[in-house]
């Protein structure tokens, strides 16, 4: 019994630690952002470089993505909303789940599964490899040097991203509203706009900014604190990715809970 006791005391005091660590490393980021370090020539270049890597590499795909997934996703949310009688509620449907909703979170998880789980394993390979311990040893932080411009880069791709996923649901949504209701880019225009506010759209700003940072420095933090072992990688990889997500749900739910909280206000 005193075992067990033992074993869930050192276990919780581990977990304490890992936060603060994790915090800790959150705050040197967040001082390495608004220190102004990106616009060092050197840094400014890696920031260019992640976001061609992050974001443009990555625009291909992701526009056939988001023809796809959000003309199928509109259509099967017209289509509802035509069957129950939900008309009256349209443009606050469409504004209210397929854009603010829909579109930040299918960004930021594609964003996860192809770009996190990729700076992670590179950032994992370099401290295995002792590549940061050199930064170190010549006086370069590696955090203002690699991690922050890979966390702006990963901020702005998700943000803007996400507005090109919404253009894209809203066309998509004129298309089917043509096809299903019969309505005119007048009326359809007339309807998104009254469904739209500011509170919402910043909202949807902030929280694709959110989900940037967090879907950067989750896995950078893991790598970083990955040991000097190639085979230690893959645990790096799968804790960091597996705290995205988690993340990803976390933030998801308190900007919906925002969200109400401001419309009811």
């Amino acid at each position: 019994m005193r075992r067990y006791i033992e074993k869930i005391g050192t276990s919780a005091i581990n977990k304490r630690n890992d936060i603060r660590s994790f915090f800790s490393f959150t705050g040197r980021c967040f001082k390495g952002i608004f220190s102004g370090s990106f616009m060092n020539r050197a840094v400014f270049d890696i920031l260019v470089i992640q976001i061609y890597f992050t974001a443009y590499e990555l625009l291909s795909l992701f526009l056939i993505l988001s023809v796809v997934y959000g003309s199928i996703f509109i259509g099967i949310v017209l289509q509802t909303v035509k069957s129950v009688g939900l008309v009256q509620y349209l443009g606050d449907i469409i504004m209210g789940i397929v854009v603010l909703e829909m579109a930040p979170l299918i960004t930021v998880f594609l964003m996860a599964l192809r770009s996190s789980s990729a700076v992670n394993a590179e950032i994992a390979v370099m401290k295995a490899n002792r590549e940061l311990d050199a930064l170190v040893a010549f006086k370069i932080d590696p955090v203002e040097y690699l991690f922050v411009p890979r966390i702006i880069s990963f901020m702005l791709s998700v943000t803007i991203l996400s507005a090109i996923f919404s253009i894209v649901v809203l066309f998509s949504g004129f298309v089917f509203t043509k096809i299903i209701f019969q309505m005119s880019a007048g009326m359809y225009t007339d309807l998104i706009a009254r469904s739209v506010s500011i509170p919402d759209l910043a909202v949807m700003f902030f929280k694709s900014l959110a989900f940037g940072f967090l879907i950067s420095v989750i896995p950078i933090y893991h790598g970083w604190n990955t040991k000097y072992q190639v085979t230690a990688i893959p645990v790096a990889v799968l804790r960091g990715m597996m705290s995205v997500f988690m993340s990803i749900i976390l933030i998801e739910v308190i900007s919906l809970v925002l969200r109400l909280t401001l419309n009811y206000l």
